[in-house]
């Protein structure tokens, strides 16, 4: 069930209340009254966000001096009200100029009961786009001394932009060049056992998008996922030759993405936002290319030394590198004194975090570095616990290089002008939770 709210307060850490605004009859206007006395005054507000008294719930969060409190009567959604009250405050931190505190709702009442109006009808959130609501309410707020940011001015054909089915773009934008940045970043979770075999992998990646193109452009994106391909080769009555296919797990996509054609053809089009925005979710969990490979080999010599050897091999292509890759080997806590050697890389011993940290600024593709160590340990009689092994951990960059194998296809542009547009396409994964027991 959607959010209906039956009355929002804005209150000050006192419970004075700043602000407030009542969409529907069936609460009280002394509800604030009861979250003043049950909740404020019982010091029971950092227990949790949501508190029923009586027939109505309060939800409730705290920005900044101000508590946001949402009253309702029905059985709502309470992930839809907060994340209401998160959208809103953004929303009024764009007209106060980044500012949002007791004194920034002081400044701007006759402002805020205009937007309350506009983004909340008889309790049902509406349009909170910051970009779509100044087009038309171009009323500028008291902004903060500290802010630098310009007023923006207003663009015309506003009717245009709140009622249409575009509402995260405005018209009229032109660009001198035409250009669209795309990057895939993925992110590795890997645990490994001792043994080398892989006890848990998944990929997690998101299509990152940085759009500068004129007017009202109509893009159509094709990755070599399964299920697309096989729908493209359907429709077009032949076998694909795209190579290797992946199968893509929860996606989510950006609003702008036309989910009826995706539904029917399995392509991502949509009318990009200006500017930055995240295109799409996604996860893998199945023919995953791990970067690295790590070998380690932990002798543990008595009770006061230890010989830690550990091989690290980067599976990706010749032609490729990995950046700022840390490699974090765990030792005892008693350890006493430390020495390395290195094949390439630095290593050094960080009793802080009781671990060895190895670190490579370039790991070549196709190659192989070892870190030899010897430890030394302070011998206690208390002490007669073995020493449980933490796994090792690895962080790494590896650009041009998907550990999922998802490779964009084709990037087409169409605008009704039939400009001309330069399409920029970069890979990177990075590591997760990379960790390989020992």
């Amino acid at each position: 069930m959607p959010l209906a709210a039956s009355a929002i307060y804005f209150l000050n850490l006192r419970g004075d209340v700043l602000i407030n605004r009542l969409y529907r009859d069936d609460v009280g206007g002394n509800m604030v009254d009861a979250f003043r006395m049950h909740i404020m005054q019982t010091k029971e507000l950092g227990t949790c966000p949501v508190r029923q008294i009586g027939d109505c719930s309060f939800l409730y969060m705290r920005i900044s001096n101000v508590y946001i409190v949402i009253v309702v009567s029905s059985n709502a959604n309470v992930a839809c009200a907060f994340k209401f009250v998160v959208e809103a405050v953004a929303l009024f931190k764009s007209y106060f100029g980044g500012a949002f505190d007791e004194d920034a709702i002081r400044n701007n009442f006759v402002l805020i009961y205009e937007l309350l109006d506009e983004i909340m009808d008889f309790g049902y959130p509406q349009n909170l786009s910051p970009e779509i609501l100044k087009l038309y309410i171009t009323q500028g707020g008291v902004r903060s001394p500290f802010s630098s940011k310009p007023s923006e001015k207003p663009v015309p054909n506003a009717t245009l932009q709140v009622t249409g089915a575009v509402g995260w773009r405005r018209e009229g934008l032109v660009y001198k060049k035409n250009e669209v940045f795309l990057d895939i970043v993925e992110s590795v979770n890997l645990l490994m056992s001792s043994k080398g075999s892989v006890l848990r992998c998944d990929v997690t990646g998101k299509i990152l998008m940085k759009c500068f193109l004129s007017g009202m452009p109509d893009l159509k994106l094709g990755l070599n996922d399964k299920i697309g391909l096989e729908k493209e080769s359907q429709i077009k009555s032949r076998p694909s030759k795209s190579g290797k296919t992946i199968e893509l797990d929860d996606v989510t996509f950006h609003q702008c993405v036309n989910l009826t054609r995706f539904n029917a053809e399995k392509t991502v089009s949509f009318v990009p936002p200006d500017g930055e925005f995240e295109l799409m979710k996604y996860r893998i969990t199945e023919g995953v290319n791990l970067p690295f490979r790590v070998l380690p080999t932990i002798k543990e010599l008595g009770r006061t030394r230890m010989e830690v050897n550990v091989k690290v091999k980067s599976v990706f292509g010749g032609k490729m590198f990995a950046l700022g890759v840390v490699v974090k080997v765990p030792v005892p806590k008693q350890t006493a004194k430390t020495s390395f050697q290195v094949t390439s890389g630095r290593a050094k011993y960080n009793a802080a975090t009781d671990c060895i940290i190895w670190k490579i600024r370039k790991f070549p593709g196709q190659t192989e570095s070892t870190m030899s160590a010897e430890v030394e340990l302070i011998t206690s009689m208390a002490e007669k616990k073995p020493w449980t092994r933490p796994p090792i951990q690895m962080e790494f960059q590896v650009p041009m290089f998907t550990a999922s194998g998802l490779r964009v296809r084709f990037l087409k542009v169409w605008e009704k002008s039939g400009y001309s547009t330069v399409e920029w396409v970069r890979y990177i994964t990075k590591a997760g939770s990379y960790e390989i027991r020992c």
